[in-house]
């Protein structure tokens, strides 16, 4: 009886020791626990409800300037296929593909010899009707004299008359015949029409080409000066064609990515119909292309400036939101609070837009971070907001160091 009594007094001590080390354990662990992370989605456990970081920008007075924007292809005022005019081998080529060459510039050559013994032909049969009608002229001299003299009948000198006007005719037909033999010799020598840069050789010297061959000789292409056509929404013509009646428009190329510009200039014309697949128009401006930074089927974004816009509220386009209300940005007050403010908005360019009514100038907007937003919401404002210098001494300022702008 001692022993199972001894047996359980230790059984009992064993489970007191073990139960205290376990507590010990727990309020060990638990005083080791790092804290939860604040912030998260509201709910959470371990939300922060602290200010929401934003980037602001404020709004400042100043101009914009109203630009249509428009995908435009570079188009050579002319692109001149070169064609031989005469039959004959070619002996020569003048110049080398993508050489830049001048109006009436030596380009190809023909051999000639044929139509130089076709000039000495007809130039040798007006030699000899013109020897004839000298001789009638003579006889018809002769023959009026006589006939003064009675010595013979009219009818003779009648039929020296119309054999002088027969040889005039013909002396007349073999002078257009030498210089239809001249010109041909002259075709002989392919000049360039029009100035501008030669493309690929499309024949090699030695063949024979013809005036019919529609692929011709080479291209050429003018680009200097060159034309950009562009086109724009059908209700913007109006207004351009007013502009066009008073003013130069100034027009200017960029790349493809809208970085880095190209070319200036001018707005030269319109087309006279609307596109109806796209509701569109046509237009074409015109650069002088000096450098040749622009070539031919060259695809370019235009940005034609229209008007500018003084003294207007700019603000940065990412800080307009859309919502059920229309549009609206978030207006960041004295105490570090936002409330969305509805406004209207104007003319813009880039990144940066018109509010023609809503704001006022210096009064703090939302560009990024407006998703986790709400009216009344608590922000820390991290932009780079214009630094406001402290007064002079002796000088104190205004409670927020701003203009303020009534919230609407």
């Amino acid at each position: 009886m001692r022993r199972l009594r001894a047996l359980l007094l230790v059984v009992f001590s064993i489970l007191v020791v073990g139960g205290g080390l376990y507590l010990l354990r727990e309020h060990y662990q638990a005083q080791n626990q790092p804290a939860p992370k604040m912030g998260g989605r509201p709910g959470a456990p371990g939300f922060n409800a602290g200010p929401t970081p934003v980037v602001a920008a404020p709004a400042s007075l100043g101009s914009l300037d109203v630009v249509m924007n428009g995908l435009g292809t570079a188009t050579p005022l002319r692109t001149v296929t070169v064609r031989t005019r005469v039959d004959g081998e070619l002996v020569s080529v003048k110049f080398a593909e993508g050489q830049l060459v001048k109006p009436g510039q030596l380009l190809a050559e023909i051999d000639p010899r044929p139509f130089q013994v076709a000039l000495d032909q007809a130039q040798g049969q007006l030699a000899r009707d013109e020897a004839l009608l000298e001789n009638a002229r003579l006889d018809l001299a002769r023959y009026e004299g006589l006939f003064k003299q009675d010595s013979i009948a009219k009818q003779q000198v009648d039929t020296q008359v119309s054999l002088v006007r027969q040889y005039e005719g013909a002396v007349r037909v073999d002078r257009s015949q030498v210089d239809n033999a001249r010109l041909q010799l002259g075709y002989t020598k392919i000049a360039a029409p029009v100035g501008g840069r030669v493309g690929l050789r499309l024949v090699d010297q030695g063949n024979i080409v013809r005036s019919g061959d529609a692929s011709g000789i080479v291209v050429i292409t003018q680009l200097a000066p060159i034309a950009v056509v562009f086109t724009v929404p059908q209700d913007s013509v109006p207004v351009v064609l007013k502009r066009m009646q008073t003013e130069r428009i100034p027009v200017a190329a960029w790349d493809r990515e809208g970085r880095t510009k190209i070319a200036d200039g001018v707005l030269a014309s319109a087309d006279n119909q609307v596109d109806p697949a796209t509701g569109t128009v046509k237009l074409k401006a015109q650069f002088a292309n000096d450098d040749g930074a622009l070539f031919p089927n060259q695809f370019v974004n235009v940005r034609m400036k229209l008007d500018t816009v003084r003294d207007a509220i700019v603000v940065p386009t990412a800080a307009v939101q859309r919502g059920a209300q229309g549009l609206f940005v978030y207006v960041v007050r004295d105490d570090r609070t936002v409330t969305p403010r509805p406004v209207k908005l104007g003319a813009a360019e880039g990144q940066r837009i018109v509010v023609a009514d809503g704001l006022h100038e210096g009064e703090l907007v939302v560009v990024d971070g407006m998703d986790r937003l709400r009216p009344g919401a608590t922000v820390e404002v991290s932009s780079a907001r214009p630094e406001i210098k402290p007064p002079p001494e002796g000088k104190t300022r205004g409670k927020g160091g701003r203009r303020k702008g009534p919230d609407k």
